[in-house]
Order: structure tokens, then C-alpha cells, then sequence
């Protein structure tokens, strides 16, 4: 699921199905690389169960992320660009697997996991500039720059963390106060209008080896649990995810823990977790590119916000 929108001024540019929209649903049949949607939304990744949702008629919300670019890249003029994505955008390691993929495409979808080796082994991070708005009902687990350089011990340095609410069909979170925030008018709303009460922006700067947003849990075949596995389908927040530049053995470690049911892989003193409904990101330089949804978008300069309930899908929510 990937929309593209660059704001124009021409009254013809004005979509024609404005959103939310009750009536507008979308049925995903399972045929992609990971197929993460279908697994976060139904917990199955089969076309026949996919096919009898849509031919049952299930209904259920699921949030949107809404990126605007405001600049390719440092130099360039400002000229906002908007894209929506429904289960994740990342910046720096999950950017430049995509990129790389794309020298072998001819490799089918072995092609990921051969470009993620050479960009892992490669080790790269990236400076970059990110501010969150503050999720005060919410526990944030950030990793301060001491943290990360005391690596004497890193059996020591895994946190503790709350119990994990998982989302799962007729989920008590997502259909708590589960109108749409957004705006039903035509018009995109500009993310520097969204109203929030008292809002707390909190600043975090450094190198990154990557800066992600999950929407959904991001399930699939390599990561059970997904990226986040406490993430909902519909509660209007991101989940925030920095990870700062640390030792090769320990990012390595932090990647197998994805692999594993069970395991909390966002619990190293190297990583930051924020769940906030929106977060902005300024980088000086043109070094890495974003991944949305598996499509490559060059951005320097970004605001991503969560549209709570967007559109709706076929679906019911995954039963565990």
C-alpha cells in the first residue's frame, strides 16, 4: 500500500474519494516479497483466507502513515511531497537494502537477503536530526550516548519493559476511541497543522545505523513477532525506532533477535523506542535514502505522522 501526492495548486488535482471513507475497502491477496501486511492483519499469509475475508465482507481500520518531504536533499528548494504508507518507513539500513537490491532484481526475492549482508558488513551510519512528539501516556526506552558507548558488558545492557498488549481481532486498544482523527475534507492536511493538546516535541541527535517508523507489527516469515509486536493496527501511533551507531557484534546480535518468537529485540541500550503520533527528521546530508513500504523515496527532510484509521481492509485482525 503506497500512495504518492505531490501538493499542487490546480483545482483538478483535488482527489475525487476523500478518507476515511466507510465505504471504500481495500483486499489485499498474499503475493509480495513478505507479504507483512497480510500477516499483521490476518496472521495468515494465504490467498484462500484473504479471498474468503473479502468475499465475507470483513471490515476493519487500519492507520496510515503520512510522509512529506519537504526536501531531496540539502541543497534542493523547498517542494512538499507527500506519500502514504501503511506498515513501515526507514531511513539508513533498511534504506539502503532496497537500494542495493536493486542491482539484482535478477535474483528474485534471495535478493534481500544477499543486499542486506553487504550493507550490514558494511556498517554504515548516518548523522541525522529527529524530533518526536511526546507520547505521555506511554513509556519511551531511549539509549543515551553513554549508554551506547559503555559496551563492556552488553549482557547487562538489555532493559526491561513493559508488558506487550498485541493486537489481535476485535482489539479492545484499536476500538477505543476509534474515530478518525483526521480530516475528511479533500484536502491533504499540512502535518505542521495537526492539533494536539499541549504537544512535547523531544529531540534526538547522532549517528544512526537507522531511523524507522512501524506502523503495524511488520510480520513475516523472518520476524514472527514482527518489527514491533506490540504495534496496533488502529490505535493512531507510530513506533519510533532509532538505532544508534554501535560495534558490528552487537548490531548483529540486536538483527538476530527479530528471528525469534518470543524475543524483544528493542530492549539494547543502543536503541531508542518512542511510540508518538508523529515525529520529524532532518539530515545535512544526502547519504542514505528512505525505504516505504519497499519503494525507495530520497528525502533529507521529512515529517511522518500516523492518520488513525485511514482506510479499511478486508480483514478481522490476527487471532493471536
Amino acid at each position: 500500500l503506497l500512495f504518492d501526492v505531490e501538493i499542487g495548486t490546480t483545482a483538478d488535482q483535488v482527489p475525487l474519494v476523500s478518507f476515511p471513507n466507510d465505504w471504500f475497502r481495500l483486499g489485499i491477496i498474499p503475493s509480495g516479497s513478505t507479504d507483512a501486511i497480510v500477516l499483521s492483519t490476518t496472521g495468515e499469509r494465504d490467498a484462500v483466507t484473504s479471498a474468503l475475508l473479502i468475499i465475507l465482507g470483513r471490515r476493519m481500520s487500519l492507520d496510515i502513515a503520512q510522509v512529506v518531504r519537504w526536501k531531496s536533499s540539502p541543497s534542493a528548494e523547498v517542494l512538499p511531497t507527500v506519500r502514504y504508507a501503511a506498515s513501515f518507513a526507514g531511513y539508513g539500513f533498511y534504506g539502503e537494502v532496497i537500494r542495493e537490491s536493486e542491482n539484482y532484481r535478477w535474483m528474485g526475492p534471495a535478493r534481500y537477503d544477499f543486499s542486506g549482508t553487504m550493507v550490514f558488513l558494511k556498517h554504515r551510519s548516518y548523522d541525522a536530526k529527529v524530533a518526536f512528539l511526546e507520547n505521555e501516556n506511554s513509556l519511551s526506552l531511549a539509549a543515551s550516548a553513554e549508554n551506547v558507548a559503555d559496551e563492556v558488558q552488553p549482557l547487562q545492557s538489555r532493559r526491561k519493559r513493559p508488558r506487550k498488549t498485541i493486537c489481535r481481532a476485535n482489539c479492545s486498544v484499536c476500538k477505543e476511541n476509534s474515530m478518525p482523527e483526521q480530516n475528511s475534507e479533500d484536502e491533504i492536511p499540512n502535518s505542521s497543522q495537526t492539533i494536539y493538546d499541549n504537544p512535547k516535541w523531544v529531540w534526538s541527535e547522532g549517528r544512526f545505523l537507522s531511523v524507522g517508523a512501524a506502523v503495524i507489527s511488520c510480520r513475516n516469515e523472518r520476524a514472527p513477532d514482527g518489527l514491533v509486536a506490540e504495534a496496533h493496527l488502529s490505535d493512531g501511533f507510530l513506533h519510533l525506532l532509532l538505532i544508534r551507531d554501535c560495534p558490528l557484534p552487537l548490531y548483529l546480535w540486536h538483527l538476530t533477535q527479530f528471528t525469534k518468537k518470543g524475543s524483544d529485540p528493542l530492549t539494547f541500550n543502543f536503541v531508542e523506542h518512542h511510540k508518538t503520533r508523529a515525529f520529524t527528521f532532518i539530515s545535512s546530508h544526502n547519504e542514505s535514502v528512505w525505504n516505504l513500504d519497499g519503494e525507495l523515496f530520497q528525502a533529507c527532510e521529512v515529517s511522518v505522522q500516523a492518520c488513525r484509521g485511514l482506510v479499511n481492509l478486508f480483514a478481522s485482525g490476527p487471532e493471536v
